[in-house]
């Protein structure tokens, strides 16, 4: 009986394995690339005993530590063992980020896995798996994207290490990621990606003001070019949300229309959303040279979606219910969205 029962229970783990094998292939990948960085990470300790360091990287690696203890104390995020470590890409990507869309709707393309539920991207640590994945959802006839990342958060399954490339960013920009990344290991609501992301960029950009005004002055040049920052940004990210409603009601418009028409269509309106850039009067439009020679898709004006789209209704609900409490804002939501 025993050695029945036994190879029944084979029996089921193989055919588990047999229908899941490419999920657990991808998991494998997926695990041994952040082993690899979690293994090749340094103490944050080291690189500040280090004399061969540069006093900039260790301001930097003190601004995280700084940033890491108000997220904790002032806005009652998670406290982890996230960021006391270093991971030296030596100037080079990590994880690119794959997605995908219908080409005549926002309708994203999604993956399921374990936990996390329905997402609409899939990361490798591999840029040849990346790209053979962009090219399995290019054969679907979906519009596909793929990016880099500067930051991510494994929600408590690993010790998260800072990533060198981190560094390079500004001051509050830098400050603003750690914070984002910390709002994901504190509130994450599965099957939400969408509300995930645009909460964290919601706390991250109302914590890093806070911070930046007390850790540098409200009137300090680190505040100023925060501000300068953020206005742009806010102009940016208005106008691909302009142009994401924009191309959503042209698709909404397209019944009955042909391909070849649709496809016309949607073409000259994003090259009007990418020429009209030139009118929002940036205090840095450096930004905008990244558009020579790139056409963006759908995957591109769903990211903006996915991160910002719901800022509005939040900063709502942030003004009107909590009297513009951070604190006690993210306290309610804790609450009601226990962590996974």
């Amino acid at each position: 009986m025993k050695k029945r029962i036994g190879l029944i229970v084979l029996i089921i783990i193989a055919i588990l394995v047999i229908f899941n094998f490419d999920l657990i292939r991808y998991g494998i990948r997926q695990a041994s690339g952040q082993l690899h960085i979690i293994y090749n990470a340094r103490p944050v300790e080291e690189y500040l005993n280090d004399s061969t360091v540069s006093q900039e990287v260790k301001d930097k690696l003190k601004l995280v530590d700084d940033v890491k203890s108000f997220a904790h104390e002032r806005l009652h995020l998670a406290e982890t063992d996230n960021y006391t470590e270093m991971y030296d890409q030596q100037g080079q990507p990590v994880l690119w980020v794959v997605t995908g869309c219908e080409p005549f709707s926002f309708q994203p393309y999604q993956w399921t896995f374990p936990v996390l539920g329905s997402v609409p991207y899939k990361g490798f640590f591999k840029k040849h798996l990346a790209d053979q994945e962009l090219e399995d959802i290019k054969s679907k006839g979906l519009d596909a994207g793929m990016r880099t990342v500067g930051g991510w958060s494994t929600l408590g399954w690993f010790n998260d290490p800072i990533l060198s490339e981190m560094l390079s960013r500004s001051n509050g920009d830098l400050a603003n990621l750690i914070i984002h990344e910390l709002v994901h290991s504190t509130i994450f609501v599965k099957d939400s990606v969408e509300f995930n992301e645009n909460l964290a960029s919601f706390i991250a950009d109302k914590g890093t003001l806070i911070y930046m005004s007390e850790k540098f002055g409200a009137d300090s040049d680190e505040m100023k070019n925060y501000v300068n920052e953020e206005n742009d940004n806010k102009k940016f990210i208005r106008h691909m949300l302009s142009g994401y409603d924009i191309l959503d009601s042209l698709y909404q418009s397209f019944e009955g229309v042909s391909e070849v028409r649709k496809l016309r269509q949607k073409e000259e309106v994003i090259k009007s959303i990418i020429n009209n850039l030139d009118t929002l009067k940036l205090h840095n439009d450096n930004r905008l040279s990244n558009f020579k020679g790139f056409v963006p898709n759908n995957t591109y004006f769903m990211s903006f979606k996915r991160y910002q789209s719901k800022q509005g209704k939040l900063d709502s609900l942030f003004n009107k219910e909590f009297d513009q409490e951070l604190v006690n804002f993210i306290e309610y939501l804790k609450n009601k969205h226990p962590y996974l």
